[in-house]
Order: C-alpha cells, then sequence, then structure tokens
C-alpha cells in the first residue's frame, strides 16, 4: 500500500508566512523509530563522491533552491525536502522505518538534493511531472536487475558511502561498533551528538558484549568523567559518581528509576548505557549537578533477534541467558502480522556465581518481554515489561582503613579480600523488581508528534548483617553492629511531551514542550542491634545476634510534577539549544514511630547551549546549565525548613567526527558549584545548611573505528573538587572522599581477516584510578591503581559451515588480580576493589 503527500511551490513570501508549520507532507509509514545520520563531516564526504545520473522520461524542476536538511530520520528528512522543493513523495511506509539521512545543505536542483538524501538507505526513486512543479517522486527498494531497464527509476548503490557510519541508526537503537551518532538522553528528542551542546556518553551494547560486563558500573570502566566501582566487589546498586557527585540519578528509558541508590538492571536486558555529564534538571528535575546515567532497554525491531549463550567462569559462575525477536508472523502469526505491524521481543538470563568474600554469593533470574504494535502508519506503542529474582542479591560491607590502605603499626600485615565481617547465619540479601510500562508515539498533522513514556515499577529489597563499627586498638579486633532492612517502593513515572518541527525563514526549529510526573512511595522497615565483635585473623562465626529493636518504621512518598520547554534552532551550520523547567516537588512521611513530617518545593531549571559544525567535523560548543535537589534533612527545633540544594555548570567543549570514520573524539572543560549543601555542626549538635562544593575539571574521550578491523575507546578525566564552604573547619578546603583526581582508560579491540586467522578478535584493556582522599578531612589517602582486562573471541563458523553463527569467547578483568582498594569514605569504610574475574561463553545467534 502506497500513501501520497507532497508540499506546494511559492514564493519567498509565501514561505516566510508558513512560520511555525511544516508543509502537507504525509507519507505512509509504519512510524519510523527516529533516525540516525551520518557524522556531520562525513555529509562532504559523500557529496565529493560521484552521483549516478538518473535516466528517467522528464528533468526535475529546474533550477537550484536553498537546503538545509539536518541529519535526522528520514521521515523528517523527506518531509522537510518536500516543504522546500515542492515535490510531493509516495513511499511505502515500511520501506523508511528506521532509516536515517545525513542532511543536505546548499544551493541545489531538488534532483541533486533527494539523491544526497537518499545516500546510504539502499532506495530508488523515479520522478514524474512538469517543471512547474507538479513533480512527483516515488520511492523504491534498489534493484540490481531493474538498472538500466528503462523504468525511469535512478538507482542507488546498496552502499554509496562505503563504511558510512550511523547509516539506519537511531537514537534508543543499535550502534554500529562502538561509536553511536545519536542520542535521545540530553535533548528527549532524536539529535546527533555532532550537535548535541553537552557532553554525552553511550556505551553501546558491542562493547558490553565484546567486554562481556556483569553490571552497569562495570559497563561504565571505560567511560570518562565517571568512578562507578567505588565500592569494588560490594557492588548492589550500581551507585556511581560523576564529575565529583555521588550518587548519580539513574533512568530507564528516559524515567526515573529506583528509590535513591535502590534498584538493579542487569546489562544483558540493555540495548546502550549512557551518561549524561553536567546538571540536567531542565528535563528530569530532581538530579544532582554531576549527571545522569540512562538505562536504554532493548526494543523489538523489525530485524530478527535470535541468540543464545551459556557462560562458565571462576568462583563457580554459570550462566545462561537468551535474545530472541522479531515479526510475530516469523512465530506463525499469520499474514496479518508478516508486515512488521506487530514485533515481539523477549531476553531473559539466569545465573549464580560465588563474590570475592567468603560465604556471599549472587543469584538472579531476570526476564524482559516487550511487544510494538503498529496499527497504522503514524503509530506505534510498545509495552515493555520486566522481571527480576535476586535470591541472593549480592553483599556489601565496611573495612578499616588499617589493615587495607595501611598495615598498621603493631605488624599484622593487611586483611585476606575473602574476609567476611558479617555472620552466615545472620546475613540475607534479597531483591525482587517488576516493572511495565509503554511508549507511545503518534505523528499529528502539521510536523507535530505526540509522545507518551509511562512505567510502574514495584521493588522489594531485605538485607540483614552484621556491619563494622570500629577497629579496636589492638588494630585485630572489629566491633560490630547488627541491622536489618526492609524496604518496599512503588513508583509511577508518566512523561508527556510534544515535539514540533518547522522553519522560521533560515531558523529550523524542533520545539518540545512536556509534563513529567512521578510518584515514589517507600515503605521502610529498619531494626539495629548488637553483636558479637569479631577477630579479623582467627574470625568465629555462627554467633547469636540481638536483641533487635525498631530505629525506623515510616511510609514515605516523594512526588514531583514538572512542565519543561525546549527549543534547539539550527541555522545553517549554528545550533543553539535553550530549555527551562519549572517542577513542584512534594514530601511526605508518615512515621510510625515518630512525628510525621511534610514540604514542598519549588524550582526553575534552564539551560542554554550554542554549538557551530565546521565542514571538516570540528564542533566547538558552550553551555550553561542548572540543577536542584530537594533537601529532606532537618536542622535544629524551630528554624526553617532548608532550601532545595541547587547547583549550576559552565562547560566548554568541542566533539569531532573525522570525515569517512565511524568514530566520535570529544573534549570538554567543566566549572560547577553546587550550593545549599547541608552539613552537620558538632557545635550545636544539628545540621546547618551553609555548605557549598566546587568541582572543576577536564574530560577527553575517544571511541570508534580507526581502521576496518581496530576499534578504540580512550578516556581520560581529571577533577578537581573542593569544599568551599562548611561549617566543619576541618573539610573546609578540603577534598570530598573517595574521589580519583586522575582517571585514564584505554581499550583496543581487534579483528583479524588474513593468516589463517579470519574470525579471531583480540581486546586488551588498562585502566588507571587515580589516588583519592580516604576522609573528609584529607588525613590519609588511597593510592592509586592500574588495571588490566582482556577479551578472546572466535567466529566459530570460520571452522566449518555447520557451526556458521556460533562463537565462543573468553574474557579476563583484572588480568593480574590485583590486590587493591578502591576508595573510603571514612577511617572505618573502606572497600576492596575486585579481584580476577575470568569467563568462557559459548554464543549462538540465528
Amino acid at each position: 500500500m502506497s500513501a501520497r503527500a507532497g508540499g506546494k511551490t511559492g514564493t519567498g513570501e509565501a514561505r516566510r508566512q508558513a512560520t511555525g508549520r511544516l508543509a502537507a507532507l504525509t507519507m505512509t509509514v509504519a512510524l519510523a523509530a527516529l533516525g540516525a545520520p551520518s557524522p556531520a563531516g562525513a555529509r562532504d564526504a559523500a557529496a565529493s563522491q560521484p552521483l549516478p545520473q538518473p535516466q528517467r522520461p522528464s528533468p526535475p524542476a529546474a533550477g537550484q533552491k536553498r537546503f538545509a536538511i539536518p541529519p535526522q530520520s528520514l521521515t523528517d528528512g523527506l518531509t522537510l525536502f518536500g516543504q522546500q522543493s515542492g515535490w510531493q513523495v509516495s513511499v511505502h511506509g515500511a520501506l523508511i522505518d528506521g532509516l536515517a539521512t545525513p542532511g543536505v545543505e546548499g544551493l541545489l536542483t531538488p534532483d541533486q538534493a533527494l539523491r544526497r538524501l537518499l545516500i546510504g538507505t539502499k532506495l530508488a526513486y523515479s520522478v514524474s511531472g512538469s517543471p512547474s512543479g507538479g513533480n512527483t517522486v516515488i520511492l523504491r527498494r534498489f534493484a540490481a536487475e531493474a538498472a538500466g531497464a528503462g523504468n525511469g527509476a535512478v538507482n542507488l548503490a546498496p552502499v554509496v558511502v562505503e563504511g558510512e557510519p550511523g547509516t539506519g541508526e537511531t537514537a534508543r537503537g543499535p550502534v554500529q561498533g562502538y561509536a553511536a551518532t545519536r542520542s535521545a538522553t540530553a535533548t528527549k528528542t532524536d539529535t546527533p551528538l555532532i550537535r548535541t551542546p553537552q557532553a554525552v556518553s553511550v556505551i553501546p551494547r558491542k562493547q558490553m558484549d565484546d567486554q562481556n560486563v556483569k553490571s552497569v558500573a562495570q559497563s561504565l570502566r571505560y567511560t570518562s568523567g565517571v568512578f562507578a566501582e567505588y565500592r569494588g566487589s560490594s557492588n548492589l546498586h550500581d551507585e556511581t559518581f560523576i564529575r565529583g557527585f555521588g550518587y548519580a540519578p539513574r533512568m530507564l528509558d528516559g524515567l526515573g528509576y529506583g528509590s535513591g541508590s535502590i534498584g538493579q538492571i542487569d546489562p544483558w536486558l540493555l540495548e546502550r548505557v549512557e551518561v549524561l555529564r553536567g546538571p540536567s534538571s531542565t528535563l528530569y528535575g530532581q538530579t544532582n549537578p554531576g549527571g545522569l546515567i540512562n538505562l536504554v532497554s532493548k526494543r523489538p525491531s523489525a530485524k530478527a533477534a535470535r541468540e543464545i549463550r551459556v557462560e562458565v567462569g571462576d568462583n563457580g559462575r554459570l550462566e545462561g541467558a537468551f535474545d530472541v525477536g522479531g515479526p510475530v508472523g516469523d512465530l506463525g502469526g499469520g499474514p496479518a502480522t508478516e508486515d512488521g505491524r506487530l514485533l515481539y521481543r523477549v531476553v531473559g538470563l539466569g545465573n549464580h556465581f560465588e563474590l570475592d568474600e567468603d560465604f556471599s554469593r549472587q543469584e538472579r533470574v531476570a526476564l524482559a518481554p516487550s511487544l510494538t504494535w503498529k496499527p497504522d502508519d503514524r503509530t506505534e506503542l510498545t509495552v515493555l515489561a520486566s522481571y527480576h529474582n535476586d535470591p541472593k542479591a549480592g553483599y556489601r560491607n565496611f573495612l578499616p582503613s588499617l589493615g587495607t590502605v595501611s598495615e598498621g603499626s603493631l605488624g599484622y600485615g593487611t586483611l585476606p579480600r575473602g574476609f567476611f565481617i558479617s555472620d552466615p547465619d545472620f546475613q540475607r540479601s534479597t531483591r525482587k523488581q517488576t516493572s511495565i510500562g509503554h511508549q507511545f508515539e503518534r505523528r499529528l498533522d502539521d510536523g507535530l508528534t505526540l509522545r507518551q513514556n509511562a512505567r510502574y515499577t514495584h521493588l522489594e529489597s531485605e538485607y540483614d548483617t552484621l556491619s563494622l563499627s570500629a577497629l579496636q586498638p589492638d588494630q585485630v579486633t572489629l566491633t560490630r553492629a547488627a541491622s536489618a532492612d526492609r524496604q518496599t517502593v512503588d513508583q509511577i513515572s508518566v512523561d508527556t511531551q510534544l515535539e514540533s518541527r518547522f522553519r522560521t525563514g533560515p531558523f529550523g526549529h524542533t520545539l518540545l514542550a512536556g509534563l513529567d510526573y512521578r510518584r515514589t512511595g517507600t515503605d521502610s522497615f529498619i531494626r539495629r542491634g548488637p553483636a558479637p565483635a569479631i577477630d579479623w585473623r582467627s574470625p568465629a562465626y555462627h554467633v547469636v545476634v540481638g536483641p533487635m529493636a525498631p530505629t525506623s518504621d515510616q511510609y514515605a512518598v516523594a512526588s514531583q510534577l514538572g512542565l519543561y520547554l525546549q527549543d534547539q534552532i539550527t541555522l545553517d551550520r549554528w545550533s543553539l539549544l535553550l530549555g527551562a523547567r519549572h517542577d513542584r516537588a512534594r514530601t511526605r512521611i508518615a512515621n510510625r514511630i515518630g512525628a510525621d513530617t511534610g514540604r514542598n518545593d519549588g524550582h526553575l531549571s534552564y539551560r542554554a547551549g550554542l554549538m557551530h559544525n565546521f565542514d571538516n567535523g570540528i564542533a566547538p560548543y558552550a553551555s550553561l546549565s542548572t540543577s536542584f535537589e530537594p533537601e529532606l534533612s532537618s536542622g535544629a527545633p524551630g528554624a526553617d525548613p532548608f532550601k532545595p540544594t541547587i547547583g549550576r555548570q559552565v562547560e566548554l567543549g568541542v566533539k569531532y567526527q573525522p570525515k569517512g570514520w565511524a568514530a566520535l573524539f570529544t573534549a570538554a572543560l567543566f566549572d560547577i558549584r553546587q550550593r545549599n549543601v547541608v552539613t552537620y555542626d558538632s557545635a550545636i549538635g544539628y545540621n546547618v545548611q551553609i555548605g557549598e562544593v566546587h568541582s572543576q575539571g577536564v574530560e577527553l574521550e575517544a571511541r570508534g573505528e580507526v581502521t576496518r578491523n581496530l576499534s578504540l575507546i580512550a578516556s581520560y578525566s581529571h577533577v578537581d573538587a573542593e569544599v568551599t564552604r562548611s561549617s566543619i573547619p576541618t573539610s573546609l578546603g578540603r577534598t570530598p572522599a573517595r574521589i580519583p583526581g586522575r582517571q585514564a582508560a584505554l581499550w583496543v579491540d581487534y579483528t583479524c581477516d588474513r593468516g589463517g586467522l579470519d574470525g579471531l578478535s583480540i581486546g586488551v584493556g588498562t585502566r588507571r584510578i587515580g589516588e583519592s582522599f580516604g576522609n573528609a578531612p584529607n588525613s590519609f589517602k588511597v593510592p592509586g591503581v592500574t588495571l588490566f582486562d582482556a577479551s578472546l573471541r572466535y567466529e566459530l563458523g570460520h571452522l566449518s559451515r555447520r557451526l556458521e553463527g556460533a562463537s565462543v569467547q573468553v574474557n579476563a578483568s583484572n588480568l593480574t588480580d590485583r590486590f587493591y582498594v578502591a576508595s573510603c569514605a571514612g577511617v572505618d569504610s573502606c572497600f576492596f576493589g575486585s579481584g580476577r574475574m575470568v569467563t568462557a561463553n559459548l554464543g549462538y545467534r540465528w
């Protein structure tokens, strides 16, 4: 089935009067997932390629026109083409679903502009009509046998620019290689990274697979500006520091996920992990000034996904995983579902393994089904669900600095990495997570798109442990305290957006208006009690603990309602981003063993960014952004409630996409001030709000394909953080604990294609974590460490056709088994880094 749409040729005056509207170009499309361009610099490279000359009955409309169509989805690119050329377009919706255009700019004939728009799409076109402006374009798939058949079609080569990066990529879909070209995290619209005036890092599925990461924290090891494994192997919640501020909030598909640090998503269920660095309250509301992490789920695709994997490893690791999906017709749904209107995907895994500490174990079952329905060519609805059950959710605890960072003065040496400070009879760690939501999109008239993302999440967590209180003067006896925590979280998140793409004279606009709402109800019950001390040299377990008494029993409801407006304005190679948001945040705490409390906060956030894209692929930018977080703690009796903690950042940076490379290089300088920080004043015995933290630094990152066989990720960051205002004299002018001053990482992956080694891939990586201070007064430091990782993969199909699609892979992290301390938050709050982990897996794709 085809649909016909077009735009009318008019005078320049008529076009100027068409402010705020798209031309009446409507195409029958199966609601294309937002598209992906080539790098900005690659447009000129594409333009330099010889263009095939059309053989058709009648010539195109005479004369040149000025075209200004930025890289975007092919659907939107053809919409602008209709407006600017006056030609009509007829196309089957399935042909352009998920495709992207590298864009076109300059004085060209409509025929020339259309050929450049279709570079890399494998589409052909034919034109009929008259020079007066009634031309009609019909798009169809390229067919080699049609060349020269005299049917009037212009046949474009299947791949016009060989290896052109980003073709077919969307902001929420798969990435070819290590370098993404598009993201929606920074703008909530499908935007090229080279036109985004803020630092964004995208960790694609391929990187996660090549490095065989087992947590979101591990996926961030090679990302600039992020300190993700500061608790080492004690990783229950993927807590991270970004630009010197913790804990970075996590989003799942653009919506807030979890409560505080509670909640964890297995990376096998994800297509991407994206890091937006710097304040981001303009679009997301309550966030800290360091940035946020957005987890992008695997979604149904018209391209079938069929993969299974089994894995074994040290520490008794055993894991099985699968990922299947595609058109429902592939499952025998019949002709009604074979046209791609109904797509499905089911992703799941199960695993168990021992942790570094004795008696500690992790077990997980995870399942994520999803379904996409396209009832017509303008509408798409995707339903996503997930289920995590962790009967053994992991372990976390604290260790003293004496015996970890240093050996102490009595010569007892260091604690063993496997030392278990809790008790196997008392230790308990379980977690269940369930969520269901939808992503709805409807293309309206006049270039409008309506979207709504919504999700309901339920989390249950139980954690019982004996934790360190203090190391005694004998330097071997550790006093402990018992705690038993129960938390249940119910969360509703809804984000409704209206996007309009239009032009006002020479300016292109992507205007986004949105209203989002989030409600998080947390029921918590905490008990505390005494526990016997333990000698770490000869620990005695199976002890009597308690009695336990409630110390907290409450139900807290935190809600956020935000209204935001954003405009992305383009003028030739200039991009201007403006945004503002107003939030109303409300918190109510029903305390079952104390007084009820509550507060209301309102705040205005804003952001502005300016960027210029040079012809050579270099794009410098400057941006200003803000953040806010309600402060829930209290001060002296009768004192006014605390103001929200606010942050403000100035960022200067440059991005570079070299011509013909599937690569992205970025550099950023940032300066962040966080004000209204609450600190405890020991002189009066209450919290006071006079604190300020200043963080500044530089970040460098490079990722992509250096050659056809060689892929690379490199990063460096330097963070200089300082407490500039505080009521605690020993903290003033000091660096906050746990923040490495410098970090650097390098990962190189090489695929062999000659010498009898076809199908073999080798990956090697090194990570440098610089030294950090171990407490607020900066009285001791945690030494830096250099770690090594490696991978070896082989495609078994090179041995026999019968093994086509099968592969074997071996990975090792901390290859040399380096013994180190990841970080300390105080003299009795240190964490060992993860030891060596070796895994081997056998995978099959078909």
